[in-house]
C-alpha cells in the first residue's frame, strides 16, 4: 500500500502509524511510517512550544525519535490499528504548552503482525470548550452534574466526597481519590475518597501515614507520566514501563493490590496542585474513563485551585508570618464573637498575656535578625504548652492566649508550666499576666486584667534582673526604664 499517498489525501496533519501486534493483548514497536506535508513541517519547522525530540523527518521510524514515550499515544494507536477502533480525544500533554484535538483511525490493511492507522492532530494554543464538550452524552451528563455540585458549594472539601463518590461510579472502579500536594510543608493531604464496599484496599491516610516520604513518592509521579496528561496501566505491557521508570511506585501499587490505575494530575495555573486516581475500574472502559478524566480534571483543578489561593489568603490575613501564631487582628475576632455570645456560650474564658523579655536588648546589640530568631523562639515555647488556635501575637514582643472553658487553677498551672518550658528555648523569658471569668462574654475585663498582672510580673522579673533594665533619661519612669513599655501610657486595644 502507497502510505504516502494515503497521508497526503487528508489536508491536516496527518501520518501513517505503523504498530507490531504480539499475541492477542500486545504489541510492539510503533513507528510513523509516512507523514503529508503539513506533519513533516510540524516536525522540521515547528511552532512554538510544540518542538519535537528532533528536526528531521524519517519516515519508518519509531514514533520515540520524535516525542518522549507515552503509553496514552500508543494505546491509542494500538486500539486504533490493531483493534480497528476509531480514537478521539483532546488532551493537553504536559510536555507542550498547547492543546491537541487528535483523531485515529483504522487502516484496513495489516502486513503480517503489522497493522495500520492515521493519525491526524489539530494544535489548539488554548482550551476549546466546544471541542472539549464533544464527549458522549453519558460522560457529558456525569461531568455536568459534577460541576453543578463544584458550582453551588460553599464547603469544598464537603462536596468533594459526593463529587469523588460520582467519579468512582463512572469509572467502575473499587476506589476513587484525591490528594493534594503541599509544596511549603512538603506534605500529602487526602481530599477525599471513596473505596467500594468488600475492596481489598486500604484508606490512602494509611499509606501517608506509615509512609516517611510519601510526599517524595508523589513528586516521582510526575516524570511517571514523562510529559502526558496521564497514566493509564491496566495490562503487563504498560505496568512493565512504569516498573521501568518508576520502581518504588510499581512495588508499592502491586502490594497494595492495585490491578489497573489511571492517574491525572490535577493543575491550575501551570501549578501541579495535587492528583486523582482510579484504582481497578473495568478495562473495557478504559477509554471512556479516560475521556471522563480529561475532562472532569480541567474542571476540578481550576476549582481545587481557587479554593486553595482562597484558603493561602486567608491564612495571609490570620497569621503572624514571622512566628506562625495568629495575629492581632484574628485576636480581636475571637475577642468579638465572646463578646457577644457568638462563641463559647455560658462557658469561661481564660486570657493571658506572655511579654517577652529582653527583645529590645537582643534587637539592639544583636541585630533585628536575632531578634526575630528570638520570637520564633517564643512562639515554639509557647506552642509547647497550648494549642496554636489559642495562640495570638497582640503586637511586637507581646503574645496573648485565649483559653476558653477553663479554671483559674488550670490556666495557673499552664502558666507555671510555660515559663519552665521557656528555659530550653535559648534566651526565652516571659513576663506572664493571667485572668479567668466565669462568663466568656466578660472576656474584656479578663483582659484588662491578665494585661496589669502581667506588667507587675515584668516589674518583679526587673528587680530581680536590674542588669537587663535599659536605662534612660528619665530613670524614676518605670515605664521607660522597662524595655520602654510600662502601665503608663498602655492601652489594650481589644
Amino acid at each position: 500500500m502507497d502510505f504516502q499517498k494515503v497521508a497526503d489525501s487528508l489536508g491536516a496533519m496527518t501520518c501513517v502509524v505503523s504498530v507490531e501486534k504480539i499475541g492477542d493483548d500486545d504489541y510492539g514497536k510503533v513507528c510513523i511510517v509516512a507523514g503529508n506535508k503539513a506533519y513533516v513541517d510540524s516536525i522540521e519547522h515547528p511552532m512554538g512550544g510544540v518542538e519535537m525530540l528532533t528536526k528531521k523527518f524519517v519516515p519508518g521510524q519509531e514514533y520515540t525519535n520524535y516525542l518522549t514515550k507515552d503509553l496514552n499515544f500508543e494505546d491509542a494507536c494500538y486500539r486504533a490499528a490493531v483493534k480497528k477502533k476509531v480514537i478521539h480525544s483532546y488532551a493537553h500533554p504536559d510536555r507542550f504548552e498547547v492543546w491537541f484535538n487528535m483523531v485515529f483511525m483504522p487502516v484496513m490493511y495489516e502486513d503480517g503482525d503489522t497493522c495500520y492507522c492515521t493519525y491526524t492532530m489539530e494544535i489548539n494554543f488554548e482550551p476549546d470548550a466546544e471541542t472539549m464538550s464533544n464527549v458522549s452524552s453519558d460522560i457529558a451528563g456525569q461531568v455536568l452534574n459534577t460541576c453543578i455540585k463544584l458550582r453551588g458549594a460553599d464547603d469544598l472539601r464537603y462536596v468533594m466526597k459526593d463529587v469523588i463518590k460520582d467519579i468512582r461510579a463512572i469509572c467502575c472502579a473499587e476506589s476513587c481519590k484525591v490528594m493534594l500536594l503541599d509544596t511549603i510543608k512538603r506534605q500529602c493531604e487526602v481530599l477525599c475518597e471513596d473505596i467500594a464496599p468488600g475492596a481489598p484496599l486500604l484508606p490512602m491516610q494509611e499509606y501517608i501515614d506509615n509512609d516517611e516520604d510519601m510526599y517524595g513518592l508523589a513528586l516521582s509521579w510526575e516524570k511517571t507520566i514523562s510529559g502526558s496528561n496521564c497514566v493509564i496501566a491496566n495490562d503487563k505491557h504498560s505496568f512493565d514501563v512504569i516498573k521501568e521508570r518508576n520502581p518504588r511506585w510499581y512495588k508499592s501499587l502491586k502490594s497494595a493490590a492495585v490491578d489497573n490505575i489511571v492517574l491525572f494530575p490535577l493543575k491550575a495555573r501551570g501549578e501541579i496542585l495535587g492528583y486523582i486516581w482510579a484504582v481497578n475500574f473495568d478495562p473495557e472502559r478504559a477509554p471512556k474513563i479516560k475521556e471522563a478524566l480529561e475532562l472532569t480534571t480541567f474542571i476540578l483543578g481550576s476549582e481545587i485551585g481557587n479554593y486553595l489561593l482562597l484558603d493561602r489568603l486567608r491564612i495571609l490575613s490570620s497569621i503572624d508570618m514571622l512566628t506562625g501564631v495568629l495575629n492581632r487582628n484574628e485576636m480581636n475576632n475571637l475577642v468579638d464573637a465572646l463578646c457577644t455570645g457568638k462563641r463559647a456560650k455560658g462557658k469561661s474564658v481564660g486570657v493571658a498575656f506572655a511579654d517577652l523579655n529582653g527583645l529590645k536588648t537582643v534587637n539592639d546589640e544583636e541585630g533585628h535578625d536575632a531578634g526575630d530568631a528570638l520570637l520564633k523562639r517564643a512562639s515554639s515555647a509557647l506552642r509547647s504548652v497550648f494549642n496554636d488556635e489559642e495562640i495570638f501575637r497582640a503586637g511586637g514582643d507581646e503574645f496573648s492566649i485565649i483559653v476558653t472553658d477553663t479554671t483559674e487553677e488550670e490556666l495557673a498551672k499552664k502558666v507555671a508550666q510555660l515559663k519552665e518550658n521557656s528555659k530550653d528555648y535559648d534566651k526565652v523569658s516571659f513576663a506572664v499576666g493571667f485572668s479567668v471569668e466565669d462568663n466568656a462574654k466578660n472576656v474584656r475585663k479578663a483582659l484588662r486584667k491578665a494585661d496589669e498582672n502581667m506588667y507587675e510580673d515584668k516589674r518583679i522579673f526587673y528587680e530581680n534582673h536590674p542588669e537587663k533594665v535599659r536605662r534612660t533619661t528619665n530613670k524614676d519612669d518605670f515605664a521607660f526604664k522597662v524595655e520602654g513599655k510600662g502601665k503608663k501610657g498602655k492601652k489594650t486595644d481589644a
